[in-house]
This record gives C-alpha cells, structure tokens and sequence, in this order.
C-alpha cells in the first residue's frame, strides 16, 4: 500500500466524515478523522440511501456491503382522514439502484470497516477546541483522551454536524430559522400487515395549520420501524448555539404511550407499538452557511446545510459533498493540480444545498395539501447537475452536457469477454475517463488521447470508447467496447466524434462534438488545473 500522508484532518466521524476520509485514501491522500463521541451511535437518525448515493457507493467499492445491511424502499402507505387509504408505489426499475433503507449505525459501521482497509482508524473521543491559520497551515487544539494536544495540518475540514465547531471557530454564518413546533420520534416494533418495505404516512389536515401526523419509515429488522410524529408541546429552545436542530437533544425523549397515542388518533386500523429502543424529542431548523469555505478549511454536511428530513435528503447531500471534495482535494494535496481547483466545491455544492433547503422546507410547509405531483426522479439526487458551474464546459449538443451526471448503459461487449458490460463498470476508478462515441477512424483519435494524457499525467486519464458497431481493433491505451443493445446511444445520443471528459465524480466536466485531444488537454491544464 502506498504511504499516504497525514496532511487533513478530518473533524466528524458520521457518514459525511467517513465517506470524504475513505475516499481521500482512494486518492492516495491520507486524512486524520475524529469525533467527539466517545464510540459510533447506536441512533437510527437518517435511514433513507438514494439511488445517487449507491452509484457514489458503487464507485467506492461498498454498495453491496449497504444493500446487504438495508432494505429496498418500495413506497407509503398514505392515509389521509377523510380519503380512501392508498398505496404509492416507486418504480426505479429503470434506473441503475431503486431508494434503499438502512439505518445510519449501520451506513457508518460500513464505512467505518471500508475507511479502515486503507488503515485509517476513528479516533473517537476527541473534540476540536480550536482552529487558527498560520504560515505553516492551520493550528489546531484537540481535546482528547489523553488529554488537551495541539497539531499543525495543512488542510481541516468540519463534517461535524449542525453545531459544528469548525464552522464557528471560521466565524461562518448559518442564517435561517426553526419550525415553531417540535416532533417526537422513536425506533419501535409495530404489528400489523403493513407489506414489508412500505412506508406508513397516516394524518388529518388542520385548517390554517400544520396537519397532525404519524410516519413510519421501515427498518431491516422484523417488523421495526422509526416513527415520527408531531410533539405536544415545541418545548423550550435548549442548543447553547441556538441552532435547533436534529434527535441528538438533551430534552427527555418520548413515552412508548405517547407514541402510541398519535398511532391511536390516525392510522386507519389498529396496531400495536412495542418494544422500543430510543426515543427522542426535537426541533427541525432550516439554515445554510455563507460559504463553505474560509482558506484552506473546509465544512461539508450538516455543518454547511440543514434543512426538514422530507425526501430523506439531508444524509445523501452531506455525503456527495464528501465526494465531490475529495477528488479534488486530493489532487491539490499531490501537487497534481494549482489550488484553485478548491474554488469550485462551494461554486458546485453550495448552489444544490440551497436548492434542498428551500425545496425541503416547501414540501414540508404544504405536507399533505394538494400540490402537483412531483418528478419521479425528485428525490433520487440524480437529477443533480453542475451545467453552470465553474468546471463545466461543453461544445456541442446532446443529452448529455458538461455538468451531468453519467447515466449508465448495459448491453456493452468486448473483446474477449465472454459477457456484457456496463458503462459503469468501465468508468469505476478514481480517475478522470475520457469517454469517446467513435465512429469509423476515430479510434485513432482515442488512441493518440490515450498516449498524450500518459505523457503528460501517468495514470490519471483513461480513455473508453463506445463503437455501434463491433470492431476487431485492439487500440493501444483504449478500452474499446460495443454498444450492442444501443443502449448506450440511447442515453447519450447517436451521433459520433462525441467525447466526454468524466470527472472522477462521475459528472461530465467537459463535452465536445467533433472532439480534438489538443481541446481535452488544454481543459484539463487550464479548468482542471492539472500541472
């Protein structure tokens, strides 16, 4: 294994710190990761994995290892008072994952077993006290342990939540407000003949007022659930910060008969809540930083952005601030690419974030009230896109632009394959593809790409050409396949002398039709920034 240097530190141990500490070992870059707990939490809190998130976790090597800990999310029961009971059924069979259900003990307990292969180990108990910027990097004081410790690092990142202490110690601002009214939620057993996999929304709308519900998302365990629910009372504001937010409070958490008073009130037919394992009461704040980021320190997660769990959004946005980051920070770290490839995290991530609290926040104000149907693909995240931002730079047209995210296509062959291919499959790795639609003689365009980015970065760009027709041609530096199902032009349009330039992200940077190497290679020196 290579030996990786402890440059980063990494401040947050959930699924937002593990997910930007494993992938920067990827990279070959190794991070430092703390947490002021003193060991993982057992909590569910964020169950909901969306289907861009398994693409990001199929990139890294572990999204088995999460379909084998969850459960496929298959739609909700809804039943409004005064309404038929109806089932809402999500098909995703189109796409690459469907909605995946797993608690986030268990998303962390993955990551945590992926992040140490690379021999990166938590160490928990350890909470940051504070941040100055030097000459040399940025001094920070850690209380642990073993007692109060002090270290010099040349880059911090906080993925340390809603009270995050790096954002405060980088006197970022975190505007925004509360609900006026507060929510229980437990982790509970539930017997009733509710379909495995299918959510439970059960309320009675209130004139001029949020409408009393109960939701039961489910758990991989036998009949488990966590159940949310409107709080009798708000309670009073108790984070010294002022920011309300999230099930970790220290007011007393709900009854098992508290809970079973709303289930009693709304569901349509009886069922019996037990066995409960936690509970909690809380407030939901809807707030965004300024920035992300203040030199070379960073926020990412809850600590840049909170917002309503609608559309289980919040878990999945942290993590792909983590991916998008890394990449980059890791380059930067190398010496591989100038600083100001850094710029462009808060220029891409920033903008999704607002676009989740304000579009989270409106669902939640309107829960339940007639409205148009959403896009299918809402809360996916695959609808995500960079088109204006500051490394996107396309010429042509197509489907598919600079700032897309890659979809996928199946049905590929290639030589000496005895089986078909995804385009997923050719494009995993942490390195930049440069995805070409060839046609007749355009192999030896790819080729001579694939020579030049050797000659000039060796073993960061590949290069993957999609042919419509089957070829005997074995071009050197080239992972040639055939697109034998059309699949392939299906998704990103028929046309050829197209080449795509896939950031290791997975989303498009640069697009051009009628491509040329000499264009690709001055995008990745000047927008990239690669040295």
């Amino acid at each position: 294994m290579e030996d990786l240097r402890a440059e980063i530190l990494v401040v947050g141990a959930g699924p937002v710190g593990l997910t930007l500490a494993a992938e920067l070992a990827r990279h070959g870059v190794r991070a430092r990761i703390v947490d002021r707990s003193s060991a993982p939490l057992p909590y569910c809190r964020a169950i909901g994995v969306t289907p861009r998130s398994l693409e990001v976790f199929e990139d890294m090597g572990i999204a088995r290892d999460l379909i084998d800990a969850g459960l496929w999310l298959t739609g909700l029961r809804l039943a409004i008072a005064g309404s038929p009971t109806r089932d809402v059924l999500h098909d995703f069979s189109d796409l690459p994952y469907s909605s995946l259900g797993v608690p986030q003990y268990a998303t962390e307990a993955v990551l945590t077993a992926h992040l140490a292969t690379f021999g990166v180990v938590v160490e928990h108990g350890t909470a940051l006290t504070s941040l100055d910027f030097t000459g040399n990097g940025i001094e920070v004081g850690l209380d642990t342990p073993q007692g109060a410790t002090r270290g010099r690092y040349r880059y911090v990142i906080g993925c340390d939540g809603a009270h995050s202490a790096v954002r405060k110690a980088l006197g970022i601002g975190f505007d925004g407000d509360a609900f006026p009214m507060g929510f229980m939620l437990g982790d509970v057993h539930i017997d009733w003949d509710l379909p495995r996999g299918l959510a439970m929304r059960a309320m009675r709308l209130v004139e001029n007022g949020p409408p009393d519900f109960f939701i039961a998302i489910p758990l991989p365990g036998k009949g488990r659930y966590r159940v949310s629910m409107m709080a009798p009372e708000a309670g009073p504001a108790d984070a010294a910060d002022g920011v309300e937010h999230g099930i970790q409070t220290d007011r007393p958490g709900a009854t098992l008969a508290d809970l079973q008073a709303v289930a009693d009130r709304l569901l349509p037919e009886p069922a019996v809540l037990s066995d409960m394992r936690w509970s909690s009461t809380f407030r939901i704040s809807m707030r965004l930083a300024d920035r992300y980021r203040v030199g070379d320190a960073f926020i990412a997660g809850d600590a840049g952005h909170i917002h309503p769990p609608t559309g289980g959004q919040g878990m999945n946005t942290g993590i792909q601030d983590a991916y998008n980051l890394a990449w980059k920070l890791a380059l930067v770290a190398e010496g591989k690419a100038s600083a100001g490839l850094l710029d462009s995290y808060e220029g891409e991530r920033l903008p999704v974030a607002a676009d989740v609290v304000a579009r989270t926040t409106e669902q939640s104000v309107n829960f339940g009230r007639d409205r148009a149907p959403p896009n299918r693909l809402q809360d996916t995240q695959l609808l995500v896109a960079y088109r204006d931002g500051p490394l996107s730079v396309s010429a042509g047209e197509g489907p598919v632009q600079a700032g897309d995210r890659v979809p996928d296509a199946q049905g590929l062959r290639r030589a000496g394959f005895g089986y078909p291919l995804r385009l997923f499959d050719l494009l995993r790795g942490p390195r930049f593809v440069l995805l070409v639609a060839a046609g007749e003689g355009d192999l030896d365009k790819a080729e001579a790409a694939a020579a030049a980015f050797e000659a000039a970065w060796p073993g960061l760009v590949r290069v993957v050409a999609v042919t419509a027709a089957p070829s005997d041609a074995q071009p050197l530096g080239v992972e040639w396949v055939h697109d034998a199902d059309g699949t392939f032009s299906a998704a990103f349009g028929p046309q050829t002398d197209v080449a795509w330039l896939v950031r290791p992200d997975k989303y498009v940077g640069y697009h051009a039709s009628d491509w040329s190497v000499a264009a690709v290679l001055d995008y990745l020196r000047e927008t990239i920034g690669l040295t």
